[in-house]
């Protein structure tokens, strides 16, 4: 027993003499915390024959919403980042694509115009940054809807010879939001 008492005592006092750096309890408030965020916005895919069968030229007409960026806690911790579009023509007809970024009451922000040509053609990939050394990240910010126009500017009776033409339309974000700073 006394061994024991004589060990412990000689354990404390190694402690409480030893060498120990003095913590600093306040290096929480020196950390920043800012991930980024990637995820899919929308995707649209629309064969000839649909296309061929809109009057007026217009085969997609479409407002989706999407009120993630307006929820005030992205809103007012959101930095910078970018939205890449990815479009695919396969039809037999030349194309245009328009997207509109829009407010929560319907005004438009801003405005990304694709034109594409008939068949065979290469995939369209375009990235608009937004925030630093790019758009205005307010137009991010206030985005609660975003709509789509896509027009075909050819005929309505020819068809690709490709085996399942189509339209397709991908696009994603890749944005940095402070959580702590």
């Amino acid at each position: 027993m006394k061994k024991n008492l004589r060990v412990l005592t000689g354990l404390v006092l190694l402690v409480s003499f030893g060498c120990a750096e003095q913590q600093n309890f306040d290096q929480y408030d020196d950390i920043s915390v800012t991930p980024t965020l990637e995820g899919s916005l929308l995707y649209v895919e629309t064969p000839e024959s649909e296309i061929n069968q809109a009057s007026g030229g217009n085969f997609i007409v479409e407002t989706f919403n999407f009120d993630a960026f307006t929820e005030g806690f992205v809103s007012d911790n959101l930095l910078d980042g970018s939205i890449t579009y990815q479009l695919e023509n396969t039809t037999s007809k030349p194309l245009e694509l328009q997207v509109e970024f829009l407010d929560e009451g319907g005004n438009v922000l801003d405005t990304e115009l694709f034109s594409l040509d008939p068949a065979p053609t290469a995939i369209l990939n375009r990235e608009v940054a937004y925030g630093m050394g790019g758009r205005s990240i307010d137009i991010i910010r206030n985005t609660s809807a975003f709509r789509l126009t896509a027009t075909n500017l050819g005929d309505s009776s020819s068809t690709s010879a490709e085996p399942q033409p189509r339209f397709i339309f991908r696009s994603s974000a890749q944005f940095r939001i402070e959580l702590k700073g």
